[in-house]
């Protein structure tokens, strides 16, 4: 089943960027090679790791004012986790077995990597830039991201709800995966894919849809207990900042041909006897 999922999975992203990327009008000897390629890309996810884990040596006032907000915000969560525990977990007999299952699938690491290394790829062989910036962001944003929640969760050492302790038992760097709650891994991974990847998009519809699929990682581990609100908040508050630092560096110092291209705009217009919308490529 993980095999089946993945390549569905794979093969869906692929087809979106094949029909909404248009080709790239270079003759093939003006192209560097695969493997000129492939070594600029890896420097570049390398780069954009280190560029997200120095960020905060560059913080500027509004920086530290996000930074609050969101200390703040998990904190307000932090108040509502044992009710919000109690509504998910009632939840659970009702939703489909094959969304529990691609909740769980979509948010493994090695599945995770699967979609990424597969947009990638794409990009590389076919050499369209666009797709491989993309690869390149949801990659390097996974790692940095992942690194993160791997360190944070032993550091921590939250208990996780289903082991029947309180949102306030804490056992820090223990070996133990009970108390391994906080951050969530399977929220970080699946967000940081799905977010990285709806930034490629200019429709709202296709955003959404894509953001609503990564949301369901982080529902399916409230549902089973594995983590309190406040992980899966905070979790998704980390894959917006990993990826959104990433963006802008490969944005600012690294060359992936031109501005990224806009999609069709869709307009609603509204006028005396007449409404309809309006694409403009």
């Amino acid at each position: 089943m993980v095999f089946t999922a993945n390549r569905f999975i794979a093969a869906f992203i692929i087809l979106l960027f094949g029909l909404g990327v248009s080709a790239q009008e270079k003759s093939k000897d003006s192209l560097p090679s695969t493997w000129q390629l492939l070594k600029y890309d890896g420097a570049s996810a390398l780069g954009g790791l280190t560029e997200t884990y120095t960020q905060p040596l560059k913080w500027q006032k509004d920086d530290f004012i996000t930074a609050g907000a969101i200390v703040a915000g998990t904190a307000v969560l932090y108040i509502f986790d044992d009710e919000a525990n109690e509504w998910f977990r009632n939840q659970e007999d009702d939703i489909p077995m094959f969304i529990h299952d691609f909740g769980w699938y979509y948010g493994s690491p090695q599945n995770n990597y699967a979609i990424n290394g597969a947009v990638y790829l794409y990009g590389l062989f076919t050499k369209n830039e666009k797709v491989r910036r993309t690869g390149v962001l949801m990659i390097s944003a996974a790692t940095t991201a992942g690194i993160i929640q791997s360190i944070s969760k032993t550091a921590v050492g939250r208990a996780r709800p289903k082991e029947g302790l309180g949102k306030g038992d804490f056992k820090p760097f223990s070996g133990e995966p009970n108390y391994h709650s906080f951050p969530s891994g399977h929220t970080i991974l699946s967000f940081t894919t799905a977010y990285a990847l709806s930034k490629q998009f200019q429709n709202p519809f296709v955003k959404a849809g894509i953001l609503g699929v990564g949301l369901i990682a982080p529902a399916s581990r409230l549902w089973e207990g594995a983590h309190w609100l406040t992980d899966v908040g905070l979790s998704m508050a980390i894959s917006v900042l990993v990826v959104d630092s990433i963006d802008n560096y490969l944005t600012r110092e690294r060359n992936y041909g031109p501005e990224k291209e806009k999609g069709i705009s869709w307009k609603m217009n509204v006028g005396l006897g007449r409404i309809g919308i309006t694409g403009t490529f």
